[in-house]
């Protein structure tokens, strides 16, 4: 049983607003992601200014995937006692260049002391045109942008008590916000691929009741590499060179990986936050 899945549909019951990236009310968007040690990162693995950066960018992740525009941010920080005022500096630093590089106000939040170093981030953000996880059709192509796979190979090295270069995926996402903006009016949904390739087109495929038809094809380890922080996007056929261009105008790669059809998907990744 993946229990992360039964949790979130245990809360959703009655709820309109759980199902994507982030929860639209109006034109508001409200998403959160948490970034926990030991689950998420090892302090021996990143900076306390990576930490906070990463914390950050992967919260934006989601407004950039709904094709929204981050304003705000509440910051939750559960600190070990132990933790050096350089680091809260460090830590704050990081979260705040992030932000501003993307126009957000931090606006308050909440500390606590803890025994490791847990943060939780809300992100609220604006759109007129939302890119939402409904909307696939048979028939429609599926694709992702960037490269995938090498967060996983990344997170092995640091797992095996190596280090990984500080432009690493793993340590510093690159978000593709510019594509997304400009793409937005040939997409029928989309949304960020944080889980693994399988993973989230098994979420497209849920939200849309269909399965899909593979194109291309990636071992196991690849399709499953959690983090990638790349956006997953599904659109009619005939918008397929329209998108290109716009890839290419972007200089975002993008990889067509499969079709969707009537059927059903099923997921062989494992669970990663649990």
């Amino acid at each position: 049983m993946n229990v992360e899945n039964y949790f979130i549909n245990a809360m959703s019951r009655g709820s309109s607003h759980i199902g994507d990236d982030g929860a639209v009310v109006g034109e508001w968007i409200y998403s959160k992601d948490i970034f926990f040690e030991n689950i998420h990162f090892k302090r021996q693995w990143l900076s306390a200014y990576q930490i906070g950066y990463k914390a950050m960018i992967i919260n934006i992740s989601d407004a950039i995937a709904m094709n929204a525009q981050p304003l705000y941010a509440l910051v939750g920080a559960a600190m070990p006692k132990g933790m050096s005022l350089f680091e809260m500096d460090e830590l704050a630093r990081g979260m705040r260049e992030c932000a501003s590089q993307f126009g957000i106000e931090i606006i308050g939040g909440d500390t606590i002391a803890n025994s490791k170093l847990d943060l939780s981030i809300t992100i609220i953000s604006k759109s007129k045109n939302p890119l939402l996880r409904q909307g696939l059709k048979a028939g429609d192509v599926i694709a992702h942008t960037g490269n995938i796979g090498k967060s996983l190979r990344h997170l092995r090295y640091l797992m095996a008590g190596g280090k990984v270069n500080t432009k690493s995926r793993f340590v510093r996402p690159v978000l593709r916000n510019t594509f997304i903006s400009k793409v937005r009016p040939f997409l029928r949904c989309g949304m960020d691929l944080s889980d693994g390739l399988y993973s989230d087109v098994g979420k497209l495929c849920k939200a849309n009741r269909c399965g899909v038809i593979w194109e291309k094809r990636y071992s196991k380890a690849t399709a499953c590499s959690g983090e990638e922080y790349e956006m997953l996007i599904a659109f009619n056929p005939s918008k397929v060179k329209a998108i290109k261009r716009i890839s290419k105008l972007t200089r975002t790669p993008l990889t067509i990986v499969a079709r969707a059809r009537r059927g059903k998907f099923i997921n062989r990744c494992k669970a990663h936050h649990f």
